[in-house]
């Protein structure tokens, strides 16, 4: 156990041959990406940048991504009080293979993508992050538009370099937690405003050449818990890890690194209780699902079944100098997915 060796050189990502010339987790990007380095062909890439902002009682997600033979372009928006409901749209592109021109680094922006319903863009800029939308005709013929504010301060973030037991394969990823969200997003007469005391944004931001048959598990969420900003990133289930899991929990501002984690999942329905529990034993929890996002399409290349699941999750985390968290009925998500594409 304890597959943790962190990363800390600035380097280049991939060398020559295409393949990491460093697998492991980082603090920061301290690994530069460069598209031009892969040798994998242009339809295996994929790049995207997912945005979800949790509050207590609702959500907004927001992906703009290029994944080589299709470009996948959604929002969702999720609301948990009374009869729990969400929607999702999203435009499909075929083979955009590079032409979304996502940047390479996700401290620099814009991302964004126009067309003549959707026009959505994350900018960046020195200490915080902006999420605008407007999406025409989103549900019942009636507009989604939304302008989020997410505060990024100097903070810990997750960032994994992970390959696969195959050529050229590779997943570079950084999780951006604990930021405090403020703005509304705007849907069929209703707006719904974030709170920074209370609501934060995560950023997934994800480049790589994956395998085609993919099952993993993810799980996130934030909470402000008397003042201190917390948060937690888990999962496993694509690449080979034997350098370094995705496992951290986050506490105003500092990343700390957790071993295996693993999901329990009720086999019979996903919207039953669920449990987590950790080989060092830092991140014990029990999650009460609410909704269950799922989505499954089957083009017979393409597949996939997710289930991404909101619930409150309640138990403890463990920090590296031996603190224990107390966390009550946190807003957040776990998920498991199936892909074939």
């Amino acid at each position: 156990m304890g597959r943790n060796h962190e990363v800390t050189t600035s380097q280049l990502l991939l060398d020559d041959a295409g393949e990491l010339r460093e697998p492991g987790w980082s603090r920061r990007l301290v690994q530069r990406y460069d598209r031009s380095m892969i040798r994998a062909p242009k339809w295996r890439i994929k790049e995207w940048d997912y945005y979800l902002v949790l509050s207590d009682s609702f959500a907004g997600a927001f992906t703009i991504s290029d994944d080589g033979y299709i470009g996948l372009q959604s929002v969702s928006l999720l609301t948990f009080d009374g009869e729990p409901w969400e929607h999702t749209e999203t435009v499909l592109n075929a083979f955009p293979m590079g032409r979304i021109s996502l940047p390479s680094d996700s401290n620099v922006g814009p991302t964004k993508y126009m067309d003549k319903r959707l026009r959505m863009k994350f900018d960046v800029a020195k200490g915080k992050r902006r999420i605008r939308c407007k999406f025409d005709n989103f549900c019942d013929g009636k507009p989604f538009k939304c302008d989020i504010i997410l505060k990024q301060s100097d903070m810990d973030t997750m960032v994994i370099a992970t390959p696969w037991d195959k050529k050229h394969a590779f997943y570079y990823n950084q999780k951006i937690n604990c930021m405090r969200a403020s703005g509304y997003m705007e849907f069929d007469g209703k707006r719904y405003e974030f709170n920074p005391q209370t609501d934060f944004g995560t950023l997934d931001w994800g480049r790589g050449v994956w395998t085609y048959d993919n099952t993993w598990h993810w799980g996130s969420g934030n909470a402000d818990i008397n003042g201190n900003s917390f948060g937690f990133n888990i999962g496993y289930g694509f690449g080979n890890t034997e350098a370094a899991t995705e496992n951290v929990i986050f506490y105003n501002g500092r990343a700390h690194k957790l071993d295996d984690i693993e999901f329990h999942i009720p086999e019979d329905s996903y919207m039953k209780p669920w449990t987590f529990t950790s080989s060092d034993g830092r991140f014990e929890m029990d999650f009460v699902p609410v909704l269950d996002r799922a989505a499954c399409l089957d083009y017979k290349v393409i597949v996939s079944d997710q289930h991404q699941v909101f619930g409150r999750m309640s138990g403890k985390a463990v920090l590296d100098d031996g603190t224990v968290i107390e966390v009550k009925d946190m807003m957040c998500f776990a998920e498991k997915v199936h892909n074939r594409y």
